[in-house]
Order: C-alpha cells, then structure tokens, then sequence
C-alpha cells in the first residue's frame, strides 16, 4: 500500500498499469464527474503509462466502442475543465471502450476485459467502480465474485452503505464474502475535497491552534451544508433515503469524524481511520428530540413523489460526543434541498470572554459577532476567523472584523483535484486514507437507529428560505453561522 504523501515538494506517485471497469459508465454520475476526472488526471500524468478504460451498463440500448466514445467526448465537451483538443483527445479516447453486462450475462464484460488485459501485458492492476443504484450493489459484487473478476481486484463503492444498521451489516458481509477489506474503497467525495484535507492541515500543522480545539475553549461545533436544487427528477431515489440517509450519515457524520478527532500518531490510512473510527465511538446515540425535519413545499408534487410523503428534504440535529476533549459541546449539523444557499461550511464558535472589562452599551457587536473560525469547503476553500477589534476612536467601543485566508489567492490552483479525481487517484495507489471503513460506517447507523426508529414530523419551509422556523431551537442561545455576509 502506498501512504499518502506528507512531503509539499513531493513528486505525486504514478499508479501502476490499470484496467478501469466502470459499471454504470452511461449515467450521470459518469458523465458529470468520474469520466471527466479521468480525463483530468491523464492530462495532469495522473494516469498510470499505459491503462484501459471499460465502461459497462445495462444490455438495452448498450453502445459500441465509437458510439462510448463520442459519449465520453461530449461529456468532456460539456463538464470537463479542461480544454478539448485533437492532441488529448486522442490518447484518451484509444483507451476506452464498452461492453455491456447484467448480473446474469456478464460474457461480453468477461471478454473485453480479458482482451484488455492481453493487451495491457502482466502486472496490470484491476480497478472496478460501482456508480450504480443501491439496490444493484450486492447482486453486482456476487457478479464479479462469480466471475472471477474480483481476484486482486479494488472495488469502489457508491453511497449509500445500506439505510440502516442491518442492511449495512448485510451490504458489509456480501462485499467480504468476495472481498478483502483491503481491496473495498466505499467513497464519500467530500472527503476528497482539498478544503476538508486543509482542516487537517490548519489544525496539526499549526501550532497556535490544536491546543485550544477541544471544550476548554470551543462553545460549539456547526457542520452546515445547505443546497439550494431540489430533487431534480430523483423521487425514486430520494423517497427510499430522505436527507438524513443521504446526507447526514454518509457525508456530514464523517465530516465530523475529521473535525472532532484526536491527533493521530501520523497521516496514513490506518492513523487517521483508526482516529475517526475513535470519534465515532464516542457519538451518543441520536435523540429524537434534538432533529428538526423538513419538507419544502411543492416537494409532493414532484414527479414519482408520493401525495402524502413524509420523506424529509431538509434536517437539522444535535450530536454530541462522549469523550473528554468534546464532553458538552454540541455538534449541529444541517442540509437540506431548495434552500437560500449552496454552502459547504464548517464553523467552531469559541467561548466568551468575561464581560466586566468593557463598558455596558459599548460591546454591542461582542452580542450580534460571536468569535468564530469558519471553513467554507467549496473549491477552492476559504478560511476566516471573525473577532472583535477596537475602533478607532477616544472611546473603547469594539467592532466586528475577520481575518480571511482564500486558498486561491496563495496557491497555484493548477494543481488542484476535485475530490473524485483524487479518490480515483488515490484508490489506484493503493491509499484508503480518505476512504471509510466497515465499522465506521455500521456504527453511524447505530447511533442513528433512535432516530430511525422514532423520526419527527417532517415541517413545511419555503423554497429560498434556511429550513422550517424550528430549528433555532437547536442551537439556542447562539445562531446558526448562516446566512451571513458575503465573503
């Protein structure tokens, strides 16, 4: 296995010679995200010297090899950031090609795969990603086990992990009965993202701030993730999940894992999982009575919603944590769909000085101004501490002001991955370190099953608006760190 490189000046690492099967190769995942990050990292020489691209997806209406390949290029035309040309164009699309297969007819994926392969020579490495539906994930790695096609083979896996803690148990048993835990990548893009690393980075890096992350100094926690689309054409997935499983177990909770950890004794995989796997020890299990659900209005009359869903669209909850470094502080988390704002935030508020040393009336923002460190996760990422400062003046009357950092203004950007690029990349050398692990992932649905059990009715909120008016309860007597001004 290969660590994760910790040298800034190091070279990255070039993956050994690849086979790429990509199951649900025609979908949008595929199209938006994963075909036009490979095409991304073969531009970069992020790409192994010599590998082979096999899409894969349902018999009807299969493609052949040129009609993938026009596919691929318009989708590269179309989300790609990188310009399209003859001169990259061409090596790329020589390494792609389609075989259709279902779970009972995997022939023709058999034979391309084996043809590839023929062609690639000996020493090429497997790699299979499943960008298929939830329901498709346990008879697709019987599939492959049948087949043959696991045998040294990486599989990564989609979101969701299951829907609660039994099916995510069963998910987990299929997936080792023809697999090693080493060789299982289950993949949660937020955490491939280069502003979730640089929490990481800020707090283990710098020595002015790991001392006070902990209950000594930090009020609370606030993990916010708002979006303003609505399910857009999704009713058939979106009923079956609802935010909460979409969202909060899979993605804010491991957020949360990386916020909330120890110091781990390095940076590789099985340091910062083991660190994490820790943080969600400690978790207490979910109480009702600390969520707030919501449904937008309009969400029932959507395509393929039912007229009297409950389904959530929106949620907002109260974690906490049983350890001693977070023993009282709440950790509030809160997505949603068709919300004000697209936001990737995470905010620690620190506690209040005393308030004898300044005169009554003259600290009026220190009320409205909390002392926040806040991170804005969306590429490129953003860094901002808000405090109070003194304004110029014969009086001691105190003002609001920020410190902010912009990773563009300091950075070459050129180099950056977008966080399917460097999970894809990562999964090729081998790296589970931003990769999450079985028993991660069965006890956030252990401590969910309260909530599960016992879930809250869902409250209306308009579209364009931050949730349902219940949720201020939850962080009382502070306020959410969003809406705030413009950065």
């Amino acid at each position: 296995m290969t660590a994760a490189a910790t040298d800034s000046d190091a070279a990255p690492a070039t993956p050994d010679d690849h086979l790429l099967i990509l199951f649900g190769a025609t979908g949008d995942l595929a199209r938006r995200k994963l075909l036009p990050g490979l095409f991304h990292l073969a531009v970069a020489g992020l790409m192994p010297a010599t590998y082979r691209i096999v899409g894969s997806g349902r018999t009807e209406g299969a493609p052949d090899a040129d009609e993938f390949r026009s596919y691929v290029r318009q989708a590269l035309a179309e989300f790609g950031r990188r310009e399209l040309s003859d001169k990259n164009w061409e090596p790329f699309a020589r390494t792609l090609s389609f075989a259709a297969a279902t779970t009972e007819q995997p022939d023709a994926l058999l034979e391309a795969v084996a043809h590839a392969e023929q062609e690639l020579g000996s020493g090429v490495r497997r790699l299979i990603y499943l960008a298929v539906p939830p329901d498709a994930f346990a008879p697709m790695v019987q599939m492959l086990g049948a087949s043959g096609l696991t045998e040294g083979a990486s599989l990564i896996i989609e979101k969701p992990f299951g829907n609660d803690l039994a099916s995510a148990r069963a998910l987990n048993r299929t997936l080792h009965s023809v697999l090693d835990e080493t060789q299982i990548f289950r993949i949660d893009h937020f955490l491939g993202k280069e502003a979730v690393q640089n929490i990481l980075a800020f707090r283990f890096g710098n020595g002015l701030f790991e001392p006070i992350w902990n209950r000594e100094h930090i009020d609370y926690v606030q993990i916010d993730v708002p979006e303003q689309l609505t399910i857009e054409g999704r009713a058939g997935f979106f009923e079956q999940t609802g935010t909460f499983r979409d969202m909060i177990v899979t993605h804010l909770l491991h957020l949360l894992g990386f916020v909330a950890m120890e110091p781990p004794g390095r940076l590789d995989a099985r340091s910062l999982r083991d660190a994490t796997a820790r943080v969600f020890d400690a978790i207490q299990p979910i109480d009702p009575g600390r969520v707030v659900y919501g449904q937008y209005d309009g969400y029932r009359a959507e395509p393929g919603v039912a007229p009297g869903s409950t389904i959530e669209t929106f949620a907002a909850l109260e974690v906490k944590l049983d350890n001693e470094r977070w023993a009282g502080v709440p950790f509030q988390l809160r997505t949603g769909k068709a919300l004000a704002e697209s936001r990737h935030t995470v905010t620690l508020g620190f506690k209040k000085p005393p308030q004898g040393m300044f005169a009554r009336g003259e600290s009026a923002a220190q009320a409205t101004r909390p002392n926040e460190l806040t991170f804005e996760l969306s590429d490129p990422g953003t860094i901002w501490v808000d405090f109070l400062a003194k304004e110029p003046g014969a009086s001691m009357r105190l003002g609001a002001a920020s410190l902010i950092f912009r990773f563009g203004d300091s950075f070459d950007l050129a180099n950056e991955l977008k966080a399917y690029e460097r999970l894809i990349h990562d999964c090729m050398l081998g790296d589970h370190t931003l990769f999450t692990r079985a028993d991660g992932i069965e006890r956030l649905w252990e401590v969910s099953a309260p909530l599960l059990e016992h879930p809250p009715q869902p409250l209306a909120y308009a579209p364009g608006s931050w949730g349902p008016q219940g949720i201020d309860r939850l962080v009382a007597p502070n306020h959410w760190h969003l809406p705030y001004d413009e950065r």
